[in-house]
């Protein structure tokens, strides 16, 4: 979207009108005919171009890949949905009639999904790579409705657990896959608010979810739990029939060299036939941005012809995040996933019900109704930070989030050792209770729950930035499965325990934030490096830069900005 750097290719004739209106420190306006406009900023330093305004009216003008992206946030919806909907199944009369299970088989059972996504989100990027996101989504939903349809019809717990770990591998992989994909086909001045589909998809899966099971947990006999299971088969289904549909990413297609269908590619989604995409100067620019990218991660990598070097090559790529240049951004990755899980978010989602039974609330439907809630507060939570994340910056949300957190957790667990012994007569007490699990789902739906997906992109300079996002969905996914592993041991040990542990672990995070997480809002990558006493992205804007030139990037600016002058 931007570049850096000083042209090296403009006009040395001072005299010239046009040259001193870029040296003069005035920017050049160019408008497309198709809409949208190139600006060439002071000096020709930097540049900027849009397709069209932002917001709901920058959505309606790229509404196909407005479509499109909504298609992919589908995975992000069966994410949710499982987690909404096992809060409801675990405490389902017939269930638990069907199969008593012990505390440890609990969240065993709730765990292995978490394990089976670990192992896709790892593999999915090697099949986006070398097939496509739209056939690694295809398989993926495949996948996850095998999983599913386990589930939905299981005779035993082994089919159960089957279920939910095969079911696991294709949530993982559309973990990875669809915001990968969002990211390539959104037009620059609409990414942030396509991306944002993808957590608000996840949190409206948890509140259909849980309150789908909350609605035929009356129904008698299996059919309880078995429709709410069966029913995340449809948006797969959806998700299936989508992907025929769905242009392939252009991005993906200039990486493998095939610009010719990258090219027919991003003028579909620019609404563009290839006649008006062939002259568009903003189809150019952004399809050589393509190019560059591809170029530096040629360079930076290299192209294996043998299956032996492209290992080697991957593995070389891996190891250098823990290298001197990218450890200190590797771990930010990382440990801002281990605090977003630990947190203790999903303690709430996946064991609400078993929760709210803990600080003092008794009946099944009021303990489903208080806990359903959790899903709304989250969901009502995240709406002010999509608008105004990069107004209210990443580090003064986290610290102030993580504080809130572990206040909320603290404060239940006092109130758990002070009245747990007679909660019948102090009803109050357990509302209050009920206030603090709504203040601290709050605090995380406007923290931890999306700053956690935006900080990683933003921390690793361009080359590094798949793997070092990949990385950090690892994380997630490792710490949700211990999570939903040992929440319902540590509640029988603890109640108390179990809340204090999640404030310890909060307190913990705001430490953290504060003396090792940089502000990265609208900050650049020479700005990163001074933060983490790295050059990496500096060398990589050097780098950047030279393919520009090479690739005749910054002479298609220049010329863009002397035509504009002269008109």
């Amino acid at each position: 979207m931007a570049g850096s750097g000083t042209y090296s290719r403009l006009p040395n004739d001072a005299a010239n009108s046009e040259t001193r209106q870029l040296l003069n420190g005035e920017p050049v306006v160019h408008s497309s005919t198709h809409g949208g406009q190139i600006t060439v900023h002071p000096n020709g330093h930097s540049y900027s171009y849009t397709y069209g305004p932002k917001g709901l009216a920058g959505l309606a003008l790229n509404r196909y890949a407005l479509l499109c992206a909504v298609f992919a946030s589908i995975g992000g919806l069966s994410f949710g949905y499982d987690q909404g909907v096992i809060a409801n199944v675990l405490v389902m009369k017939d269930f638990m009639t069907r199969w008593p299970i012990s505390p440890l088989e609990e969240g065993f059972m709730t765990a292995v999904l978490e394990l089976g996504a670990l192992v896709g989100a790892l593999c999915a990027g090697i099949f986006a790579d070398n097939y496509s996101r739209r056939f690694s989504m295809f398989i993926s939903c495949i996948i996850f409705c095998i999983g599913s349809t386990l589930q939905c019809g299981a005779r035993s717990l082994l089919h159960l657990f089957l279920g939910r770990a095969i079911g696991g591998v294709g949530v993982g992989a559309l973990s990875t896959l669809s915001p990968l994909y969002m990211a390539e086909i959104s037009p620059p001045e609409v990414r942030g608010s396509l991306m944002a589909l993808e957590q608000f998809a996840i949190v409206l899966g948890v509140v259909l979810g849980f309150w789908l099971g909350y609605f035929t947990r009356d129904i008698p006999g299996s059919a309880s739990w078995r429709i709410p299971l069966g029913v995340q088969i449809i948006p797969a289904l959806i998700l299936i029939l989508g992907c025929t549909f769905l242009p392939a990413s252009p991005r993906l297609l200039v990486l493998q060299g095939r610009y010719d269908e990258a090219i027919a590619s991003l003028a579909q989604l620019r609404l563009r036939s290839l006649a008006e995409a062939q002259e568009d100067p903003l189809i150019q620019i952004e399809f050589l941005e393509m190019r560059v990218e591809a170029a530096m991660i040629h360079r930076r990598f290299g192209t294996a012809e043998n299956s032996k070097s492209a290992l080697s090559a991957e593995w070389i790529a891996w190891k250098r995040l823990f290298g001197k240049n990218y450890r200190d951004r590797t771990m930010v990755g990382i440990l801002i996933a281990f605090f977003q899980q630990w947190s203790g978010i999903n303690a709430l989602l996946y064991y609400g019900p078993i929760l709210v039974r803990n600080i003092g609330l008794s009946g099944g439907n009021v303990t489903l109704l208080v806990s359903g809630g959790i899903g709304i507060v989250q969901f009502l939570a995240v709406l002010p930070v999509i608008a105004y994340i990069d107004k209210w910056g990443r580090r003064p949300l986290l610290r102030g989030g993580s504080i809130a957190m572990t206040c909320s957790h603290f404060s239940i667990s006092i109130l758990i050792i002070l009245f747990a012994s007679d909660w019948t007569a102090h009803s109050t007490a357990a509302w209050i209770g009920v206030g603090f699990v709504y203040t601290f789902t709050a605090a995380y739906g406007m923290s931890f729950g999306p700053v956690a997906w935006v900080l990683p992109s933003e921390v690793f300079p361009l080359s590094m930035r798949s793997k070092g996002v990949a990385l950090s969905t690892a994380s997630v996914w490792v710490n949700n499965f211990l999570i939903g592993l040992i929440t319902p041991v540590t509640l029988e040990w603890s109640a108390a325990g179990t809340f204090m542990m999640f404030a310890v672990a909060s307190f913990l995070a705001y430490i953290w934030v504060t003396y090792n997480v940089p502000e990265t809002a609208n900050v650049s990558l020479e700005e990163i490096d001074e933060m983490f006493k790295s050059s990496a992205g500096r060398e990589e804007s050097i780098l950047k830069a030279q393919i520009e030139e090479d690739l005749g990037l910054r002479a298609l600016m220049v010329r863009l900005a002397r035509d504009e002058v002269r008109d």
